[in-house]
């Protein structure tokens, strides 16, 4: 296995800098620069501010030398000066805005997983009956209606009609329910759905009928021989679910001024933030990246088959 995880580990790095290449010729084909006057998010300048601005930055440099700076600085860990926030180092605002975003999509994210997997069992153990209903229902609900919407309604309920929370801010823990909630509604939807169809198909097995013929009293049935064969394909999903609720969530962050990285990433991209937005995307890889290698592993844990 470690061998595995070395090889995956090393298969990083082309990954990355492949990210790194398409990011930045995109960046660089798409009108307009940082420096341009009516640039969202820039001050105008004029062009001889623009010019020594440029030079600054190394933005008159040819494009692979631009590229190669960049690279060079980013193994480290030196993604260089905002264009934004011109006082502050994009290092500076990551190290401060990461962890705020992984800890809320961490609590969202186990949120999800719990309530999506106990609605989805419950789904699969009462089909067609009010519990299957009522697990469809919220499925429907958390994928369907936006968490924007959601956001604003909770609010307006929790807040307002029933003064239980803050309506936002990121200092106590109070302040985190509302955000953490809105946050894993949808991904609670997603995991209780497929939790329901992989348990009705794991339920129909011939080992199943088999382990109940043998008198095998049904909680053990559902939780040793059930489960842990149904959840491959919800694990399979947590990879991408984690590293999308993990790096910030520009609607979420915004609404209860949360102080994470989904703000700060769309500021840069309407600013033209170059060093921001290859940052931030260069950290969704890695992190996607990593997610999917913890959950290669857990296959292996949920099924003694699996060999690396």
């Amino acid at each position: 296995m470690l061998r595995y995880i070395l090889y995956r580990l090393l298969w990083l790095i082309p990954t990355l800098l492949a990210m790194a290449v398409v990011t930045f010729l995109v960046m660089h084909a798409t009108p307009g620069s940082p420096l341009d006057p009516v640039a969202e998010g820039a001050n105008p300048l004029s062009p001889e501010a623009q010019k020594n601005l440029a030079q600054a930055y190394g933005l008159d440099r040819p494009l692979h030398a631009q590229f190669g700076i960049f690279i060079a600085k980013a193994v480290q860990g030196d993604f260089g000066q905002s264009f934004v926030y011109k006082t502050r180092t994009v290092a500076e605002i990551m190290v401060e805005a990461f962890p705020v975003s992984l800890l809320l999509g961490s609590m969202a994210l186990a949120l999800a997983v719990l309530g999506g997997v106990t609605l989805g069992i419950l789904a699969a153990v009462y089909q067609n009956r009010s519990w299957d209903y009522v697990s469809v229902s919220v499925a429907a609900v958390g994928v369907s209606i936006p968490n924007f919407v959601l956001a604003v309604f909770f609010i307006v309920l929790f807040s307002f009609v029933i003064p239980l929370f803050p309506t936002g801010g990121w200092g106590s823990p109070r302040e985190w329910v509302l955000p953490t909630v809105t946050l894993a509604l949808a991904p609670l939807g997603i995991i209780a759905r497929f939790t329901r169809s992989s348990m009705i198909e794991v339920i129909r097995s011939d080992y199943v009928r088999t382990a109940r013929a043998k008198g095998l009293a049904e909680r053990p049935v559902i939780l040793r021989h059930v489960l842990k064969n149904a959840l491959i394909p919800v694990v399979t999903l947590l990879g991408p679910m984690f590293a999308a609720v993990g790096t910030g969530s520009f609607f979420v962050e915004s609404i209860f001024r949360v102080p994470g990285m989904g703000r700060f990433f769309v500021l840069s991209m309407t600013g033209r933030d170059y060093p921001m937005i290859m940052a931030v995307v260069l950290i969704y890889g890695a992190f996607l990246a990593l997610m999917n290698l913890v959950v290669d592993l857990l296959y292996g844990t949920l099924d003694p088959r699996i060999r690396y």
